[in-house]
């Protein structure tokens, strides 16, 4: 069996110039055009993490049901080499209306002091900033899934009256037509106080937030933590937000808006189908159907698996277990963490699983 080693980031760097040069050379609305055409879709694109690595994992499904790891579950790119913390959790990936993918990540390592990274057991001290305390997000833009830019970015860096902020958590990214640009909307709490969810829009590079934070939600129990937001746009033009509100035990909740960015209105329904608590909700659409995937990381169980249910309407939602417990497989991988799921097109898919060696197959 060949083995296939991830790149270490600096490599794909440098390789990248030569990428966006060729994959810019067709006008942006024909690349937006093309992507955009949901009948072109016939694969998809699972993102996640792993504890063990705290670094960026692919895997590939052609037909929404079984996925599995293009790299032999090794990291696509090493967390080492792209956070400031030396080690990424909640990847996200979208994709935007230039035709470029767009990934977001939260910088943080859980175990970063037992692996010589750090002298401390948190970046700062627990007894001011809390667990898992940390500053930002690493951002990453790619035309072909292989070679991506990068760059960190740290609230306290940007932003006046950030420096003491908490923790910034669970990322993810939506094209915002009204505004043209990408929205990164996120979790972040300021020292000891409650996570809540915030948004703000990147720059054109996806380099950066170039907006301050503001407030996306607010729960209608000011006491209760909310945090891991995903918004999918229905098809009837509203926008719903499903999130983790963090009660007994913590699970998935929606809300919904007219406006992407504003006006969520509460849902009291569960929508998990778990005992237990669960987090990381991401919602992802069925190629060629009306039905909607909602996946996420239940972390009460041991060892912790992905759950799912799917809905045609965001009121009535079939339970479909667990990976490897019922539809839903992983052929080479076990214990993804926080996940998301976009289609891609035959192309790229096939693009991305040549680079890796992996002999992708479609019916």
């Amino acid at each position: 069996m060949t083995t296939k080693l991830y790149l270490p980031f600096a490599l794909l760097l440098m390789a990248f110039t030569a990428c966006k040069n060729n994959a810019t050379s067709n006008s942006t609305d024909e690349t937006a055009e093309s992507v955009a055409d949901s009948t072109a879709m016939q694969a998809y694109l699972l993102t996640y993490f792993k504890d063990d690595t705290h670094s960026l994992h692919m895997a590939l499904s052609t037909d929404g049901y079984s996925f599995t790891d293009i790299n032999e579950g090794n990291p696509v790119v090493a967390g080492d080499t792209i956070a400031s913390q030396k080690g990424i959790r909640d990847p996200h990936i979208s994709r935007g209306p230039d035709g470029a993918f767009y990934v977001v990540m939260t910088d943080l390592h859980l175990f970063a002091k037992d692996l010589g990274y750090r002298d401390t057991t948190w970046e700062r001290p627990i007894e001011d900033y809390d667990w898992g305390n940390n500053r930002g997000f690493v951002m990453m833009k790619s035309y072909d899934l292989i070679h991506w830019t990068h760059s960190n970015f740290l609230f306290n860096e940007n932003f006046e009256g950030f420096d003491e902020i908490g923790c910034a958590w669970a990322p993810q990214s939506i094209y915002d037509p009204e505004e043209g640009k990408m929205m990164v909307y996120y979790t972040m709490r300021m020292e000891h106080g409650l996570t809540k969810l915030y948004y703000s829009y990147a720059n054109e590079d996806f380099t950066a937030l170039e907006t301050q934070p503001k407030q996306l939600f607010e729960y209608p129990d000011a006491s209760i933590q909310v945090l891991d937001a995903d918004i999918t746009k229905m098809p009837d033009g509203r926008f719903c937000m499903m999130y983790v509100a963090q009660e007994n035990p913590i699970g998935i909740k929606m809300a919904f808006s007219d406006t992407i960015n504003s006006g969520y209105v509460y849902d009291p329904e569960w929508i998990d189908m778990e005992p237990g608590s669960c987090e990381a909700p991401n919602v992802w659409q069925r190629i060629g159907t009306d039905s909607f995937v909602l996946m996420y990381d239940i972390y009460s169980i041991n060892p912790h698996n992905f759950g799912f249910v799917e809905t045609t309407d965001f009121k009535n939602f079939k339970d479909l277990g667990h990976f490897n417990e019922g539809k839903m497989k992983t052929t080479n991988f076990s214990s993804p963490k926080h996940g998301a799921v976009i289609q891609l097109t035959k192309a790229e898919a096939q693009k991305l699983a040549e680079h890796y060696q992996y002999d992708l197959k479609f019916d």
